[in-house]
């Protein structure tokens, strides 16, 4: 059955399916190419009639990943250059303005997109939150640095998303008031810098961190990608000279030169930069509630698949202590907590915690406002109360079977969407559902009320470790190796 919802451009027709209604491939900014390359996101144009929102939109222009990445996660291409849009799953019959959650892919900046099924928002909706996923520009088209062309241009067209979800989600049956944005990955590094951009402020109400904790480089840093990319092409470095360039020359060589990097061993990539605009040199602390975390193998996603666990050696562990500055205590404090494991275990393990769960956990010691431990949790949970904000941290611990990847990065997505038929892929056909449907309530009830239902961050680190069975919450885990890191 056909659904007709109103905006400010005009009005859409979705569909209805089992009581949830689904409206895709709605544009919030004008197509990003032609005189709008490589500019800020600019306004769409009004239609009229009733526009059709029945098939997910154009996907940012990207390759695939490399194998055997692509077989784990698969990409989705829709041609097109419509690609900022998003896609919305509310219930069918709506009581009253219900929580809304805003969901932002990952993908190291360069891919992913909102149509991936894995991203389908029936369940939230099911649960009486509206989903909203969105795409924005990647790779060097959203974050390439040009002294031309405005930076985090990918950033930017989040932020104009969230502006059509202050602006239209009311006609969707959300409330404007109550807005959680969600990320994984580049999507919540994105969140963390959404959460001190002037740009965004009073666009969202809370915030969720998976795997994804707050980085930015300077804009030197960050141009390093398109100087490396200009050479190759024999083209300025700059967006005039780029968009000259056919756009699929364009991806493949930015492919020649980032498609093999990854989070944990590194490589020339995109970033977020500083820019006194939208990302400030000195932000403010968020003030919003927060909810974050990261999986208990993150490394394990690059570096099984890969082989590297196997092929890395004593001498190359070496070496990544030496490139990386990390004490050789450091190294002794986690081969003496894992006396059986390899090379390659170690250094997956310590860069885990470098990268993701050390940050993390920095980030939410800068929370803290109060120094007293306390067991109750404050009746006052709605946007704009007077309550300080508060912080919950969380760690995913179940191991996949599949290739040995055991919790590795963006295995937790398939459970938090209630969606593991579409992570399978990550999960295998057997993964426990009494863990989505636990994981799945706690992000529900974060974005309802800003309690997912376990203790706030306080001076004992509370972390709720989700696991089958046996989710629970502990009390500073593994504490003796992440104070290496803090």
């Amino acid at each position: 059955m056909d659904i007709i919802a109103a905006t400010r451009h005009g009005k859409v027709r979705g569909r209805v399916d089992r009581s949830i209604a689904s409206y895709l491939g709605i544009p919030y900014a004008a197509a990003p190419f032609g005189v709008h390359r490589f500019h800020a996101p600019a306004p769409v144009e009004p239609w009229e009639g009733i526009r059709d929102a029945l098939e997910f939109g154009p996907t940012a222009p990207q390759r695939p990943y490399r194998p055997p990445l692509d077989q784990l996660i698969p990409d989705v291409d829709i041609p097109g250059e419509e690609c900022l849009n998003l896609n919305v799953w509310a219930p069918q019959a709506v009581g009253g303005p219900l929580p809304v959650l805003v969901w932002i892919h990952g993908g190291s900046l360069r891919n992913g997109s909102a149509a991936m099924p894995l991203y389908d928002g029936r369940a939230f909706a099911r649960d009486g939150v509206v989903l909203v996923s969105v795409n924005y520009r990647l790779g060097v088209e959203g974050f390439g640095v040009f002294p031309d062309a405005p930076d985090n241009r990918g950033l930017l067209d989040q932020i104009a998303a969230l502006t059509w979800v202050r602006d239209n989600i009311a006609g969707f049956g959300g409330d404007p008031g109550c807005v959680t944005v969600c990320g994984e990955s580049a999507g919540a590094i994105s969140i963390a810098a959404l959460l001190t951009s002037p740009r965004a402020a009073g666009l969202f109400h809370r915030a969720i961190l998976q795997s994804g904790p707050p980085h930015t480089v300077t804009r030197d840093k960050g141009a390093r990608t398109v100087r490396a990319m200009a050479k190759a092409l024999r083209v300025p470095a700059t967006a005039e000279g780029f968009a000259g360039v056919d756009r699929e020359r364009l991806l493949d060589v930015q492919d020649e030169l980032v498609g093999r990097a990854d989070p944990v061993s590194g490589g020339p990539g995109f970033h977020i930069v500083v820019d006194d605009d939208v990302v400030p040199a000195d932000p403010p602390p968020p003030s919003v509630d927060l909810l974050l975390g990261c999986n208990r193998e993150e490394y394990r996603l690059w570096f099984v698949p890969s082989g590297a666990v196997e092929r890395v050696s004593r001498l190359t562990l070496r070496l990544a202590l030496l490139k990386f500055r990390i004490p050789g205590r450091v190294a002794r404090l986690y081969r003496a907590g894992r006396p059986d494991a390899k090379p390659g275990v170690i250094l997956g393990e310590m860069a885990t915690d470098l990268l993701l769960r050390g940050p993390l956990n920095r980030l939410a010691d800068s929370r803290l406002t109060d120094s007293r431990p306390s067991d109750s949790r404050p009746a006052d949970s709605q946007p704009g109360g007077s309550r300080p904000a508060r912080t919950f941290f969380y760690e995913f611990a179940w191991r996949s079977p599949v290739l040995g990847l055991g919790a590795c990065h963006a295995l937790e997505i398939g459970f938090v969407f209630d969606n593991l038929r579409h992570g399978a892929a990550l999960s295998g056909p057997d993964a426990p559902q009494p863990l989505a449907d636990v994981m799945h309530r706690a992000w529900v009830d974060f974005t309802t009320s800003g309690d997912p239902g376990w203790t706030a961050w306080d001076t004992r680190r509370p972390v709720r470790v989700f696991d089958h069975p046996g989710t629970s919450t502990v009390l500073a885990p593994r504490q003796e190796e992440l104070r290496a890191w803090l």
